[in-house]
């Protein structure tokens, strides 16, 4: 069978390779042309073709210039930050716990996998139903049955919208990250903890000497896919605030700068996409590295 595939790698492989081209390839480098650009969406400013629209640097410039640009980098990476550390917390520590299940543990993997089955705008509208009304008018309100005025509005402010965010999008990946963290500890060989133990290793020292080191390389793919997730976060931020009381995250204000002027500017919408791509790639690749070197062989 691995003779088969060697010899009929190139034409099974070929239908997905050129699709690749296709839908990938090609409209990013379209795309990174037209960056440099002033491309309006069906027309260029400047000529019919895009090298008589070409204005070099300005698209990146206006972008770095940009305050609402900034403005939604910075609340971006203020998400991303929290986001991590809360999902993978609890992803952690749901795994840890369906590790000791001894009955029913596929059925609490499936019920806390469910949410990532949804669609961000779902999501969205979902939980923007349990702050506006369940939170803000049923729960936590001054005549609520407990008035906690933190939680009470949590899609109209800046600070509070971001939390409501996290929660929203820990509510949905963590069932799947727990899947991967449950796969890791799975693979830890058995003997490993039973030794520790007879030497007298409490919960935490084994947790810390021997748990988190033969999970570390659940840690890289938890930490890329967590770190590339939030960067792109796009749906959920429509449907919770819609960008509204400066809560535009970067995937949104991509989307909404051609709105914001008159004509669309495409190009800088693109300038900024592209920015968007090197931020992805350098921030995943400095992670990857970083946490690849802790990984142990087992």
């Amino acid at each position: 069978m691995d003779r088969y595939y060697r010899k009929k790698f190139l034409p099974l492989a070929l239908p997905a390779l050129i699709l690749f081209f296709l839908v990938i390839i090609i409209p990013f480098v379209v795309g990174v042309i037209y960056s440099f650009t002033g491309w309006r969406g069906t027309y260029f400013a400047g000529g019919e073709h895009f090298w008589e629209a070409f204005v070099g640097f300005d698209n990146y410039i206006k972008a770095f210039k940009s305050k609402k640009f900034i403005d939604a980098f910075i609340y971006t990476l203020k998400f991303t930050l929290v986001a991590v550390i809360v999902i993978n917390i609890v992803s952690l520590g749901m795994s840890l716990i369906a590790t000791k299940l001894r009955h029913a543990a596929s059925i609490y993997r499936t019920i806390y996998f469910l949410p990532n089955l949804l669609g961000g705008l779902a999501l969205g509208y979902i939980w923007q139903f349990v702050y506006e009304i369940i939170f803000s008018k049923i729960l936590f309100a001054k005549d609520g049955l407990i008035s906690i005025p933190a939680l009470v509005n949590m899609t109209q402010d800046n600070t509070k919208a971001l939390f409501a965010l996290v929660i929203l999008f820990t509510w949905q990946m963590a069932g799947y990250m727990m899947i991967i963290y449950t796969t890791g500890l799975n693979n830890i060989p058995k003997d490993l903890p039973e030794a520790a133990s007879i030497d007298g290793a409490n919960a935490w020292q084994e947790f810390r000497h021997i748990t988190v080191p033969m999970l570390m390389p659940s840690f890289t793919i938890v930490f890329f896919l967590t770190l590339s997730k939030c960067f792109m976060l796009l749906d959920q931020n429509v449907a919770l605030t819609d960008g509204n009381f400066g809560t535009r995250m970067l995937a949104m204000q991509i989307l909404r700068t051609t709105r914001d002027g008159s004509p669309p500017d495409y190009g800088l919408a693109q300038a900024q996409a592209v920015i968007f791509f090197v931020l992805i790639a350098v921030v995943s690749l400095i992670q990857v590295s970083i946490t690849s070197k802790q990984e142990v062989e087992m």
